[in-house]
């Protein structure tokens, strides 16, 4: 689509709803294709995030707002907005918007809820508003890679896929301890927070066939106040230096001496302030704010690790292993057993592995390029599905977005089941209606 349009041709416009560094970093999708996308309008109430986004996209005052619902209130004057708000605040612009008739690109997980989920979804098909969940691992050069391979039916049937999210040891303190997504009740459980984008996966390689049970075990482990270190401070700046130099979880190592004193000023650095996140402003942050706070003194509630079975119609099976005491972020590995092979990857290897049953062979399959712009991250993921979403909207044509309403809600129910196992402790099944029992 990019070599057909011209300058001539109008430009996508679209309205940043939350401009923190999901918002922020969407947005430089109109440096990468400034001829066809522009972003006109942005909404957050912290004045720092909002003025780098206006800097960022030349954004005039009278259309930076504070609050989301200035913007909806008004008629449209966009193509589509892209919403990027904390987890629990997605439903309320979600469905102003769609009522308003703008297309939505929405940060996942869709809302923190199953009901919130299926209003969001009823809401956008009664309004013929075409929603696309940003479920990014979708387009990361590996996963379109494993796809391709199954799709191609090189390894007959999928019977079994085995996934591992490896969240990392400070990455879960940073976001599950002491950030956001620490307390359920105030966002969302950490296997929906963190591990939608997986399940999704999972939903994804088994083609049509539809996740029939679940049963899931979890647990919290380590960051609670049993296993705070004797003499131990209440926040890291005040923790006596023969503790604090032992702790990996130290808020000084992880936002100071690994952070801004080595010039790291990206994320996780960028999320601690209001402000610009320089040495001053991050140990202010540190001395009053929750990220300075010890782990183990906190009330965070959600599970660092966690177990999620699932079978199928035609009874395939997988599992799904989160945890969060891992030395890498992220670099997630899969394995796919089908009937004639199977195929195996971890994160960050520049080749998938296919064996063949037939022939005996195993097939190095390299890699794509990944995108080196400013929308680099998930390997470029987040440039492609900024691409996809746009030309989707462009060309009118919806089947370029593999993540819409129907398909995301289905996979946010897998994930809704499996907790719903975990704290009953029993064996969840999915009825042909979505309904559980």
């Amino acid at each position: 689509m990019g070599n057909k349009m011209t300058s001539q041709v109008e430009k996508t416009k679209a309205i940043v709803v939350g401009a923190g560094q999901r918002g922020f970093g969407y947005a430089h999708f109109q440096q990468c294709k400034p001829e066809e996308f522009q972003v006109i309008a942005v909404a957050d109430p912290k004045e720092y995030q909002r003025r780098q986004l206006q800097r960022l996209c030349d954004i005039p005052d009278d259309m930076a707002f504070e609050d989301w619902r200035e913007i909806a209130e008004r008629g449209k004057f966009a193509d589509c907005v892209v919403i990027c708000t904390l987890d629990q605040h997605h439903k309320d612009p979600a469905i102003a918007f769609a009522r308003r008739g703008y297309h939505i690109l929405l940060e996942k997980p869709m809302a923190t809820n199953e009901e919130d989920c299926r209003e969001i979804v009823r809401v956008c098909k009664e309004n013929n508003v075409f929603l696309t969940v940003c479920h990014v691992l979708r387009y990361t050069p590996w996963v379109k890679k494993i796809t391709e391979i199954i799709d191609s039916g090189a390894i007959g049937k999928v019977v079994n896929i085995q996934h591992l999210e490896p969240v990392g040891y400070w990455h879960f303190a940073h976001s599950y301890v002491r950030g956001n997504w620490h307390k359920e009740s105030k966002s969302s459980s950490s296997l929906l927070g963190k591990c939608c984008h997986d399940v999704d996966l999972v939903c994804h390689w088994m083609g049509d066939r539809k996740c029939q049970s679940v049963s899931s075990f979890g647990h919290l482990s380590h960051f609670n106040k049993e296993s705070k270190p004797k003499n131990a401070a209440s926040r890291c700046l005040d923790c006596p230096r023969e503790v604090e130099s032992q702790c990996p979880y130290s808020a000084v190592k992880i936002y100071i001496e690994n952070g801004v004193k080595s010039f790291n000023k990206g994320w996780p650095v960028s999320v601690l302030t209001s402000g610009p996140p320089d040495i001053e402003n991050v140990t202010e942050a540190l001395r009053t704010g929750p990220y300075g706070r010890c782990v183990y003194d906190l009330d965070n509630d959600v599970m660092s690790q966690q177990v999620v079975n699932m079978q199928f119609s035609d009874g395939a099976t997988a599992s799904l292993s989160m945890i969060a005491f891992t030395g890498s972020v992220c670099t997630r590995e899969v394995n796919v057993f089908g009937t004639k092979g199977e195929i195996r990857y971890k994160d960050g290897q520049p080749c998938v592995l296919q064996v063949d049953f037939v022939t005996g062979q195993r097939y190095h399959h390299k890699l794509e390029s990944e995108h080196k712009g400013p929308l680099s991250g998930h390997g470029g993921a987040d440039y492609c599905l900024m691409e996809h979403f746009q030309q989707a909207l462009y060309e009118k044509d919806f089947s370029k977005i593999q993540t819409g309403a129907e398909e995301t809600l289905a996979s946010h129910l897998v994930t809704f089941a499996a907790e719903k196992a975990r704290k009953e402790n029993r064996v969840v099944t999915i009825n042909e209606d979505m309904s559980f029992s």
